[in-house]
């Protein structure tokens, strides 16, 4: 199961993911993140993963995707911060 929304601020876009990231998911996650990047106004634009239950090779890969684009996140979960300061380092040993 995978659920995407959208919760909006006047400060803020939320782009919230819930569920299980994996393909196929991962393609409309991507897409779902460029649509939200469109009007912001001057609002930033956060990613929530928080209530991500799963993230296979293919839910990193899009993750990663989203962070060299620029994306910010919100997590909870040990493992779950644990693997975006991995990607992290990844993306800083590519530039």
């Amino acid at each position: 199961m995978f659920k995407l929304s959208i919760a909006e601020t006047d400060n803020q876009r939320r782009l919230i993911l819930e569920g299980k990231l994996v393909a196929p998911w991962t393609d409309e996650i991507e897409s779902a993140w460029r649509r939200a990047q469109e009007g912001l106004q001057g609002r930033k634009l956060l990613v929530d993963i928080t209530n991500v239950t799963l993230i296979n090779r293919d839910g990193e890969a899009a993750l990663y995707k989203l962070m060299r684009d620029g994306a910010r996140f919100a997590c909870g979960g040990v493992l779950t911060k644990h693997l975006l300061r991995q990607l992290a380092r990844r993306c800083r040993c590519v530039k």
